[in-house]
């Protein structure tokens, strides 16, 4: 692939200042990106834009200042439509995906007697929000990591009245077939809840072709700020859900006793938003595009592969889902057989190696647990993570665990 090529990615040094960074005089590797992605100065150029100039609110008053910052606000949230191919007021800003999922999850009004399909290796945002508020069944996974087709049938049999689905697993990369998932949900009736936290990152996503109900993502995950998230939901239901917050901004007249709702999406966004984050969410797009999505996915997919052969090639590292031949990109977790607690690695990693990963149980604890003994150590690349990187990140685990692990 000519454009991501090994010697192009080094030119990302140049708008991307995080990708500069030392620590004790060493360059810094950034492979947290699972977690959040560093961030290019187009986009925070234009979060300035905003906060260095007449930095008013939105749609409160007339005057050209509010008009201006408007447009630029709302052209950001056709920008996001036009990535995810639906209309703008199908799209509603909010602080995150966790956010996003949580206002559909109260917004349906769920019955404790109605049944919720969630797959197990979800995140906790697309699992806590409906503990409480339904029936869960998790759909089990094989020993190799893909869906267990038939326990899901079996689950859909219940006919329940939503299927939250994780996309891509933030522990392990691996996507599943979205497409099939969905049609079988649509099938029994279900209502479709998509977490694509993981997934638009890194490739396209059309809600409409793939008929999506609701989908979340977060900004800060593809480029972005922090505190901005991205809730698409279909027409018809975002009439019907129910707004979790209500104060200025959501409604267009109030009496003493009652009041009415603004049109979609407004009704959702109560209060003063994040209208910088808006203005760097859309930079973030447009440096994404310039890249171009098919290149994008395509060296998502050669990470992953690549790290995962990485991984195979050493006997005292077991990788979460270790099939070749599932759908993946550049997210691996590793356990350390005989060993349940990792922060160590991850210290000596980032102290003495300059290298930034994750450990823990990554926001999916019920799926670690199943998978793994103890914690995992998260490497996770993007588009401007060379195999250099890798490569430098197995060779430091490998010193370290050389002393860890005979002690």
């Amino acid at each position: 692939m000519k454009l991501l090529s090994e010697e192009y990615k080094d030119k990302f040094k140049n708008d991307i200042p995080g990708l500069s960074k030392e620590l004790d005089g060493s360059p810094v590797i950034y492979l947290d990106n699972a977690a959040t992605t560093l961030k290019p100065r187009a986009m925070v150029d234009a979060m300035n834009e905003y906060y260095l100039g007449v930095s008013t609110n939105i749609h409160r008053g007339k005057h050209y200042a509010i008009e201006e910052v408007s447009n630029r606000y709302e052209h950001a949230r056709y920008k996001v439509a036009e990535l995810i191919g639906c209309s703008g007021n199908e799209v509603v800003f909010l602080r995150n995906t966790t956010e996003a999922i949580n206002l559909v999850a109260n917004g349906i009004e769920l019955e404790p007697s109605d049944d919720v399909i969630v797959f197990s290796d979800a995140h906790h945002s697309n699992m806590l929000p409906w503990f409480s508020r339904a029936n869960i069944h998790f759909v089990q996974f094989m020993e190799n990591g893909s869906i267990d087709w038939d326990h899901y049938r079996k689950l859909l049999q219940l006919q329940p009245k939503v299927v939250a689905i994780n996309y891509c697993s933030n522990v392990t990369g691996v996507y599943i077939p979205l497409k099939a998932a969905i049609d079988l949900a649509k099938h029994y009736g279900a209502m479709v809840v998509v977490d694509a936290a993981q997934a638009v990152p890194h490739r396209r996503v059309n809600v409409s072709e793939l008929d999506i109900d609701f989908m979340a993502f977060s900004a800060h995950k593809m480029l972005g700020p922090t505190g901005m998230g991205v809730l698409f939901g279909k027409k018809e239901y975002l009439e019907q859900l129910k707004p979790g917050n209500l104060g200025g901004g959501m409604v267009d007249w109030v009496e003493l006793g009652s009041y009415r709702l603004r049109k979609i999406p407004h009704r959702f966004e109560a209060g003063t938003p994040h209208i910088a984050g808006a203005y760097g969410l859309s930079a973030a797009i447009d440096y994404l595009n310039q890249i171009g999505f098919d290149e994008l996915q395509q060296d998502d997919t050669e990470m992953g592969e690549y790290m995962l052969a990485k991984a195979m090639e050493r006997d005292y590292l077991k990788p979460v889902n270790p099939d070749p031949n599932l759908d993946r990109g550049g997210v691996i977790s590793l356990s350390f057989p005989g060993t349940d607690n990792l922060d160590d690695f991850a210290r000596i990693l980032s102290d003495s190696y300059g290298i930034m990963c994750r450990t823990g149980h990554l926001c999916a604890q019920p799926y670690i647990d199943e998978m793994s003994k103890g914690q995992v150590l998260r490497a996770s690349a993007y588009f401007y993570t060379s195999r250099d990187n890798i490569d430098s990140f197995f060779n430091s685990v490998d010193e370290i665990a050389s002393v860890l692990l005979a002690a």
